[in-house]
């Protein structure tokens, strides 16, 4: 039984057999002729895998920077991470977690079908750790065997489907039209930068894609040969106070210090390219397949996608929405050592994929004052929600690692607090009452499309 739900596992969380499978069915379901449905299958399946090479070559450039950061300014506390704070959860709610996770891809696609919110979501790493986190929190609530699955696996379902609808507004300003989704469980705090970026936006707002370059710097224009030369600087800037007989002793194997920074920072950069190009190679597969889904299986069903897929429209946004996300982790972390609370250090993954969406979609409502100060607020959220979220996950709360993005961390409260305070009725209540106003939502707007689709009558 273990080794059939590690499968399931293994299959669910993987964002390339996921989504190529979804683009199959599309395919299928449109009854596209064998080579057209082998060809959109296998670029989709191929596209991913270059996301998530590209994603893997980040975080492997990433590491030894939070490494170096941390040596040279002396800091130390809890990093938020969800690969890491996982993979010490699923030693003990595996099984749970892989029930929850088939459960919540159910619930999201029975709520797209009969409700207004018709979101798929398909970052199938994401749904692993928020299935994770719920396994954790309903336990310690005190659901145990099949309560657990089922109300674990409702609670994920909703939040897959609200996730990428609380953003979807954002996100078509920033892709142009409604085809694609948001799928990655950092959406509130995606959805702040966007309000954040209406708010601050001015008369002679300017795009970051159009920030004037002199004529002898127009090759920054380049957004790789920009991301190199920046963070080639960065980097250098860190070693430097981290110093030589660190680096060289326990990160770079024996190498020039500076040497592995100008690496490491390039590796940066060929991950962004990378990532850039596994994008393009998927919007152009998944969007035309997903229609088979939406005509016939759940009609007019969006693919809620990963975090990349909107990098491609705003580089420029991403630079900057990364810097100013860690500067508002650095911002936290100074008024945490001054309030004298738990020290949630400024993890630099983190930062970097939810920082780079805040600011392209805060680019998106308000131009370069909305890409720096959304993502910035999006770094102060980041590393405030996992302060709050630590007292509910039980005895992982004590664990020097925890779920890092603003969904995570805003589920997890309410859902803990919930437990504390009003229990195992409480929860299945406020799941009821959430999914409740969701078909009411939907109820109320198909009336009124009914309304304003009836036949004119004239006035006697």
């Amino acid at each position: 039984m273990n080794g059939f739900l590690n499968v399931i596992v293994d299959i669910l969380s993987q964002p390339a057999i996921l989504v190529a499978m979804i683009a199959l069915i599309g395919l299928l379901a449109q009854r596209k002729n064998i080579p057209d449905t082998l060809k959109g299958t296998t670029k989709t399946f191929v596209g991913f895998l270059v996301i998530s090479a590209g994603a893997g070559i980040l975080q492997g450039a990433l590491a030894p920077f939070g490494e170096m950061f941390q040596q040279a300014f002396n800091v130390s506390g809890v990093v938020p991470n969800n690969e890491a704070i996982v993979a010490l959860a699923l030693n003990e709610y595996g099984s749970s977690t892989a029930l929850i996770m088939f459960f919540g891809m159910v619930f999201n696609v029975l709520i797209a079908r009969f409700t207004r919110f018709k979101y798929i979501f398909l970052t199938g790493h994401h749904t692993l750790y928020m299935a994770c986190m719920l396994a954790v929190i309903f336990t310690v609530a005190g659901f145990t065997s099949f309560s657990l699955i089922v109300t674990a696996g409702l609670a994920l379902g909703i939040i897959m489907t609200l996730s990428p609808a609380i953003i979807q507004p954002f996100v078509c300003q920033v892709t142009g039209n409604n085809n694609v989704a948001l799928g990655h469980f950092s959406g509130i705090g995606y959805a702040a930068s966007g309000l954040i970026g209406k708010l601050v936006k001015g008369k002679n707002s300017r795009s970051t894609e159009n920030i004037p370059f002199p004529k002898g710097l127009g090759f920054l224009r380049d957004s790789t040969v920009s991301i190199a030369l920046t963070m080639t600087m960065i980097y250098l800037i860190v070693a430097i106070f981290a110093g030589p007989t660190y680096i060289e002793a326990d990160l770079s194997n024996g190498t020039n210090y500076l040497v592995f920074s100008l690496i490491q920072a390039g590796t940066f950069a060929a991950g962004v390219f990378v990532i850039l190009s596994g994008v393009r190679l998927v919007l152009a597969e998944i969007v035309p397949a997903f229609k088979g889904i939406s005509q016939r299986i759940v009609p007019n069903a969006k693919p809620a996608l990963d975090v990349p897929i909107i990098y491609t429209y705003a580089p420029n946004a991403v630079l900057i929405g990364f810097f100013a996300s860690f500067a508002g982790g650095l911002f936290s972390l100074l008024m945490m050592s001054l309030i004298g609370t738990v020290m949630i250090l400024p993890g630099v993954v983190p930062h970097f994929f939810t920082g780079a969406a805040a600011g392209v979609i805060g680019n998106a409502t308000g131009g370069v004052r909305g890409s720096i100060t959304g993502s910035f607020i999006n770094g102060i959220i980041i590393s405030f929600l996992p302060l709050f979220l630590l007292p509910v996950l039980g005895d992982l709360g004590f664990a020097n690692s925890t779920f890092s993005d603003t969904d995570f961390g805003v589920a997890g409260i309410f859902f803990g607090t919930l437990a504390n305070y009003v229990g195992q009725t409480g929860i299945v209540i406020s799941l009821i009452a959430i999914l409740g106003a969701m078909f009411a939502l939907s109820f109320k707007r198909t009336k009124k499309i009914q309304a304003n689709n009836e036949p004119f009558k004239e006035a006697k």
